[in-house]
């Protein structure tokens, strides 16, 4: 197990140094002299020149890369020599000496980001701050796509090729290709400008639950009537859930075509289709921060209510991903002998699928959404600026409006650690579970 670790931890450091890599030569194919960005309009020759000695833009490529992979590396050589480029300069780094060498001291540090172009601030403490916010909004997401996910993947594996798994696959589908900017406006709309205050419940959507409850009894009192008294089938919570499932989909989705139909396409107004009842809003705004200040005492207090919408935004992808997938590894373990052992001894079908079948499905879910999160870092780059969340995306944005590169790098830097801290995580812990995988 030891090895098996080492090996995963060694293909971490590789992926990270080939990104870092990749990072860096790619700041330096754009193109532009931030020495001119940061001496300003009127700098002179001589502050350009002084600017380009203190970024190292002086040196050859060579020589740039090796000091960028000293700044970054936690276990750095330090010369003690101020005049030197690689001048342990104590307001730059927060180090500990580890060995003296005389000339230079082998250094133990945290990682060096650079400075931001804009205010000269340390690009690591910027993203610090801000990094806690996107976080939590990530966390959200994947919470509410994994419970959501897993209960719509496993009501569509125990109903395959019913009404529900038909229109489960298609909002699927559809949450995966609408893109976040897109929908994060519209529900920033909806939920949070339009319904705010109070919100217009559909009736049509409820005349039509309660028109399949009918219809849906009607039509099993008939069949019953032709059958035998041992064969009569008696009303179960599945029936009346797919009754009123389909009443919902069948009255939201002639609703909402009237709608558009009626506000885009100028269809004659028909009241009978449109007509709501006023219910209460949903108490959201259209834009938040994790922290609000009190406007009275200046203190800053926790608002979790502004992380709903966003956090719905963001997960819409990963819980129409995590949907499918529960759906396709339920319906493959469903098939297993233990499944049919389990079933042939009595067991209840609702024991059956969540004590024995859904501890077995959950695999390649989980590392989806492991995936997923670190994915979700950054997408969260345009929630967060509709609906103005106060986290890395928002100063990420900031940093490629002003060609901020020491602020873009180090944002890109961040999320690729997370990338492979996690895959790490999922890797070791998937080891320890399955001894078959380390011997692969």
């Amino acid at each position: 197990m030891g090895s098996y670790i080492l090996k995963k931890i060694a293909y971490g450091f590789v992926i990270l140094f080939g990104v870092v890599t990749g990072v860096f030569f790619l700041q330096n194919a754009v193109g532009g002299n931030p020495a001119l960005l940061l001496g300003g309009q009127n700098a002179t020759d001589e502050i350009i020149k002084n600017v380009e000695h203190d970024l190292g833009l002086d040196l050859p490529l060579y020589q740039r890369y090796f000091l960028y992979l000293n700044d970054l590396s936690p276990i750095s050589f330090h010369s003690d020599n101020p005049e030197s480029r690689i001048f342990m300069d104590t307001a730059k780094y927060d180090g500990q000496s580890i060995v003296d060498f005389g000339q230079s001291t082998l250094y133990f540090k945290y990682p060096y980001l650079g400075k931001s172009y804009e205010d000269k601030s340390f690009v690591a403490d910027k993203i610090l701050d801000k990094l806690d916010d996107t976080i939590v909004l990530a966390l959200g997401a994947v919470m509410i796509a994994f419970v959501l996910g897993v209960i719509f993947g496993i009501l569509s594996a125990l109903n395959k090729g019913s009404f529900l798994d038909e229109s489960s696959f298609i909002i699927a589908v559809a949450g995966m290709s609408v893109p976040s900017f897109l929908s994060g406006a519209i529900i920033s709309f909806v939920f949070g400008e339009l319904w705010s205050e109070s919100m217009d419940i559909p009736l049509l959507p409820v005349f039509s639950v309660v028109f399949a409850l009918v219809m849906g009894a009607i039509l099993l009192i008939v069949q019953n009537k032709k059958k035998a008294a041992d064969e009569k089938v008696k009303i179960t919570y599945q029936k009346v859930f797919s009754w009123v499932y389909k009443g919902l989909i069948l009255g939201f989705g002639v609703w909402f075509i009237y709608i558009i139909g009626f506000s885009i396409f100028g269809f004659e107004s028909m009241s009978w289709l449109g007509a709501v009842v006023e219910g209460p809003g949903t108490g959201l705004n259209v834009t938040g921060q994790l922290y609000s200040v009190n406007d009275f005492t200046g203190e800053e207090y926790l608002s979790l209510e502004n992380l709903i919408l966003p956090a719905i935004t963001l997960g819409i992808r990963p819980l129409a991903l995590v949907t499918q997938l529960m759906r396709s590894s339920m319906l493959d373990v469903l098939n297993e002998d233990y499944i049919r052992t389990a079933r042939a001894k009595g067991l209840p079908e609702t024991k059956v699928v969540l004590k024995h079948g859904l501890k077995n499905a959950l695999n390649p879910v989980v590392t989806a959404l492991s995936g997923s999160f670190a994915s979700l870092l950054a997408g969260a780059v345009f929630v967060e600026q509709v609906f103005d969340w106060d986290g890395i995306g928002n100063i990420l944005l900031g940093a490629i409006q002003n060609s901020n590169m020491p602020l873009i790098l180090g944002v890109t830097i961040v999320i690729s650690t997370f990338f492979v801290i996690i895959n790490l995580l999922v890797d070791i812990i998937y080891g320890l579970l399955d001894p078959r995988i380390r011997l692969k």
